[in-house]
């Protein structure tokens, strides 16, 4: 698989407490520059950074991030603030002590909600795959299917793990045909991230890919 084709399905990301205006501004250069799906960053930027790139780059962020227990009126106006910034793509952390409970039918409304606040703009729900047995992770490919967003991803990026390969294929094999998977949370590089394209990703969370290709030209390999 050519590099190109990779980062083109990579979410440059950089979700970071300490994230400065420059460190998002630099981000979205490197996006630009490589052709990356997005960037996706802090919703604080949203504004700034839409107002910035233009049309040349999408801009996700992130609602109820990382640990996904807000309430769902919280998370449907940070969503309904996030679109009007200007973000095109919505990442959502659902709520997991709720899935846990079996409280099945209010994760599924949750995830409702917060489609229709994006309107025609990508959602993708974060499950936290490391946290969930793998019953746990079937039962919200059933639920993400069932809500009609776009992708199921994997990951924060804050919690104990990040994205496995194994995760990746099941929740692939679990989804719904319209519904694609995103991987997230300790993708090493280019080679990592080849695989879990193969393995079923459609997208991939991660700020190293642009960081390994950006090294590579330095040094010539590319």
């Amino acid at each position: 698989m050519e590099v190109k084709e990779i980062l083109a399905r990579c979410d440059h990301t950089l979700l970071l407490q300490t994230s400065t205006w420059e460190e998002i501004k630099s981000i979205c250069d490197d996006g630009i520059k490589y052709q990356t799906a997005s960037v996706c960053i802090p919703p604080c930027y949203v504004k700034q950074a839409k107002q910035y790139v233009g049309d040349r780059l999408a801009i996700c962020t992130v609602i109820g991030f990382p640990n996904g227990y807000n309430s769902t009126a919280v998370k449907v106006y940070e969503t309904e603030c996030a679109i009007k910034d200007g973000a095109d793509e919505i990442d959502m952390v659902i709520n997991i002590g709720m899935l846990k409970s079996q409280n099945y039918e209010y994760v599924l409304d949750e995830i409702v909600q917060i489609k229709r606040a994006c309107g025609e703009k990508i959602l993708k729900v974060i499950i936290e795959t490391c946290l969930l047995t793998k019953d746990e992770i079937v039962k919200m490919s059933e639920i993400v299917t069932k809500a009609k967003a776009d992708y199921i991803k994997t990951s924060t990026g804050f919690s104990k793990g990040g994205a496995t390969l194994e995760d990746v294929a099941l929740m692939k094999k679990s989804v719904g045909k319209d519904v694609l998977v995103k991987a997230a949370g300790g993708i090493s590089g280019i080679e990592d991230a080849e695989q879990f394209i193969k393995i079923g990703a459609s997208r991939l969370g991660t700020s190293r890919v642009v960081k390994a290709v950006k090294n590579q030209n330095e040094q010539g390999g590319y």
